[in-house]
């Protein structure tokens, strides 16, 4: 289960070392002989109050629903010592000690394994055995496996409501959305369909049914607490809140609305105890179902793809260039040969429209061109230098996770340059922004590992008391552009700054890059201005 955390928000998985998913608008069918009988083929009949919810509450809707809700469970071998994450717990480590102390473990030097298993829920959508879960429940490997057969899990199983069990295999499996196909040979089995998530409404009925702490048939009640919910977890986060109880081992379990279909898949809280406090979330049906279609179909997910690496327009952002707060996302950097490059996009340039749709935090450009058809040419909406171009792209499939990974190399981390003398510019860059500035020299150069191509100044301090430390700059980052305007010198960079003050600006957009992570647009307060 992904949990967020409130000193330090880290998202977790719900459902012991998985999580589960849940399509939406799910309806159950049951065999004719002794389960419920099927929801898809009767439709739910239940009445509700006005205010209160159903007059009878929801033991009929549940009786129907629960025979389609399965818990899954996953065996595998890890190494004593190496937790999943890949940090040995206090336990292991007792235990690889008491060995060692009494000369266990294999004489050839093979790693002492240990079987470690996994909780999570899921729920069929095929009377002849297709179950749907979180690709984290049956995931034993790194993210971007690309195939179930090398997966180290060794057996999935998957328990009915009324016990029975079956082995399954692994149809398909997408890490970018954490979904999952699995199959079981069975005949006439209770199962759910995806409903419109779409047509759902903050404040509408929201049921939960699944595997918390490996609990089988735990139903939980609430509300759809907020739609489009962005949890910071990937490229696609369009998350249903709900306030239905959702604990570790609830990954995969459907949520269901008032007549029993499937809206979402419950896949992550936030808690600060690893309990649920009231806000779990959900991948939405209309999210989760055409990838499960994909996957069923036997093809790979296909999405569409830019080439671009881009960030929200923040309050700093758009005070830096006189926009709208979060609306469009601003280009931090283009993919060269990428279908973004050859439309003509540049860094810098900020994306308020594509394929007829404005980009917004709820409706991102990533969300957008991953459903955009690979092949498609679609217009793409910008603004660069305060006016408005239209650009037309041709949006390809996009790359595997590893392809993506290789092509952009991280380094590693080191100290920053040592406190430089003075230098043209830098008294002034400080007293206006609160940082200390120093050229990029070779030294400097080479102590950062910075591409000899890069061009820039390099903060050498951060006032404490600075917008600058606020926003998280530090010592050793290098300044490209200030106003998307190149800053080869402090003396530059000052110069930048004191143009946007004679334009009675109080705010400046920086293009910061940090060893390891990509360049980033920051928008910093100008010393002795105040945030809003």
């Amino acid at each position: 289960m992904r949990i967020l955390r409130s000193v330090i928000p880290a998202l977790v998985l719900v459902g012991g070392a998985a999580a589960v998913l849940m399509p939406a608008g799910a309806q159950i069918a049951t065999s004719p002989s002794s389960a419920p009988p099927a929801q898809n083929a009767v439709p739910a009949q239940v009445a509700t109050g006005p205010l209160m919810g159903p007059a009878r509450g929801f033991a009929d809707l549940t009786a129907r629903l629960t025979p389609a809700v399965v818990n899954v469970s996953t065996t595998q071998k890890i190494e004593i010592g190496k937790g999943h994450g890949g940090a040995p717990s206090s336990l292991e480590e007792l235990f690889k000690r008491f060995q060692e102390q009494q000369g266990g473990g294999s004489d050839d030097g093979t790693p002492a394994t240990r079987e470690a298993t996994s909780l999570g829920s899921g729920f069929i959508v095929d009377p002849s055995g297709y179950i749907v879960t979180n690709n984290h429940v049956i995931s034993g490997g790194e993210p971007g496996t690309p195939a179930a057969a090398k997966l180290p899990v060794e057996t999935i199983t998957v328990t009915l409501a009324d016990r029975s069990e079956y082995k399954a295999r692994v149809v398909g499996r997408d890490v970018l959305s954490d979904l999952a196909l699995l199959k079981i040979d069975g005949k006439n089995l209770p199962y759910v369909k995806f409903g419109n998530s779409q047509q759902v409404r903050v404040g509408d009925w929201a049921i939960a049914i699944g595997n918390p702490f490996g609990l089988g048939g735990t139903v939980t009640a609430g509300i759809i607490s907020a739609l489009h919910r962005n949890i910071q977890s990937g490229q696609y986060d369009r998350y249903i809140q709900t306030d239905a109880a959702i604990n570790q081992g609830n990954s995969g379990g459907p949520l269901f609305d008032i007549d029993g279909n499937v809206i979402g898949i419950n896949t992550a809280i936030f808690s600060t105890s690893g309990g649920n406090v009231g806000l779990g979330f959900a991948i939405p049906a209309e999210q989760a179902r055409p990838v499960i279609e994909q996957l069923k179909n036997g093809a790979g997910v296909k999405r569409g793809y830019l080439g671009v690496q881009i960030q929200p327009v923040d309050a700093g952002i758009a005070a830096g260039l006189g926009l709208q707060k979060d609306h469009g996302e601003i280009v931090a950097s283009v993919e060269p040969g990428g279908p973004a490059a050859k439309a003509g996009i540049k860094q810098g340039d900020v994306v308020v429209r594509v394929n007829n749709q404005d980009v917004t935090y709820d409706n991102t450009l990533s969300y957008i061109v991953a459903n955009v058809p690979p092949g498609s040419r679609v217009p793409i909406g910008v603004i660069r230098g305060g006016k408005s171009l239209t650009l037309d792209a041709t949006v390809i499939q996009r790359p595997t996770e590893i392809a993506l990974r290789g092509s952009t190399a991280t380094q590693d981390d080191n100290d920053a340059p040592q406190t430089p003398g003075i230098v043209p510019g830098a008294a002034a860059a400080k007293a206006s922004l609160g940082i200390t500035l120093t050229p990029l020299t070779p030294a400097v150069r080479s102590e950062l590992k910075i591409d000899a191509n890069t061009a820039g100044v390099v903060i050498a301090a951060v006032s404490p008391d600075s917008d600058a430390a606020t926003e998280g700059l530090q010592r050793g980052d290098v300044i490209l552009s200030i106003n998307q305007v190149p800053t080869p010198t402090p003396a530059a960079a000052a110069a930048i700054v004191a143009d946007a003050k004679k334009a009675g600006r109080d705010t400046v957009l920086m293009f910061v890059q940090r060893s390891g992570i990509p360049p980033r647009f920051i928008g910093i307060k100008l010393q002795g201005a105040t945030r809003p």
